[in-house]
């Protein structure tokens, strides 16, 4: 069974970073799609940053340039890592994966590509 465990979330104030890990278990991690997706209270999710199973990323457009996602296969870890924070990127954020797939760059992250989830963890931005 997949097992995916966000942790790295605070709250940090405008301009900081913040590193986002999710730690997967029970799946083929090197190979697998993954995704990371936020949802503020009163809004909908939002798919911010995914990587295929060749490795191509793609990004929200409210994030690009600031969020980098990335895989350590070694370690069976997903990253976020989060620049130039801003009180808008408030949310919870949550980690996804997905069987072995190839996107196209530049293409929406949606929530149905995606099979698992991880629980979240929380991201407060104060200005």
């Amino acid at each position: 069974q997949v097992q995916l465990v966000e942790s790295g979330g605070g709250s940090v104030q405008a301009g900081g970073s913040l590193r986002l890990a999710c730690a997967a278990s029970g799946n083929t991690f090197s190979r697998d799609c993954m995704g990371w997706f936020r949802q503020a209270p009163g809004k909908e999710s939002e798919g911010v940053a995914g990587i295929d199973s060749s490795g191509r990323t793609r990004y929200a457009d409210s994030v690009k340039g600031r969020f980098t996602i990335s895989k350590d296969n070694a370690k069976n870890t997903l990253t976020l890592q989060i620049n130039s924070l801003k009180p808008e990127d408030t949310a919870m954020y949550y980690c996804a994966a997905a069987p072995p797939c190839l996107r196209v760059p530049g293409s929406p992250i949606r929530q149905h590509e995606f099979d698992y989830w991880g629980q979240g963890t929380q991201v407060t931005v104060s200005s």
